[in-house]
């Protein structure tokens, strides 16, 4: 079996992405058994390119499943709650410190002492005497 690529498994169906996992995972089991039996060099590299294989199929798999829940989540109009409630495994990743940073419209805002303070001293502006 050749190398399988991601772009060609990206336009297969659930079902069809099923089928060619059961079909990897059993040229897999009779791989090994040829290792241990012994069997042809070529056979015992080609193990390798079945395991990635396999791989890949689980990720376009995964990545079907994600973008279908998410276009489900974003087209219901009932779920008014917007993004605060997304599934954990479907919001952004980002960082941790830019998950928990304060967001603009909360960093500038300002304490009603320092509003007072800011209207009772502006600040100064200089001429300049060129």
């Amino acid at each position: 079996m050749a190398k399988i690529k991601a772009h060609e498994l990206k336009g297969k169906s659930k079902q069809e992405l099923l089928g060619q996992l059961n079909e990897l995972k059993t040229e897999l089991a009779a791989l090994r058994v040829a290792k241990v039996t012994g069997g042809a060099p070529n056979k015992l590299s080609k193990i390798k390119i079945v395991r990635k294989g396999i791989a890949r199929v689980h990720t376009v798999y995964r990545q079907n499943i994600r973008t279908a829940l998410r276009k489900k989540i974003e087209n219901d109009g009932a779920n008014k709650k917007g993004k605060t409630f997304l599934p954990l495994d479907l919001r952004v990743k980002k960082t941790r410190a830019l998950r928990r940073r304060l967001s603009k419209e909360q960093a500038n805002k300002k304490t009603t002492k320092e509003e007072k303070r800011l209207r009772s001293f502006p600040a100064r502006k200089f001429a300049v005497k060129a």
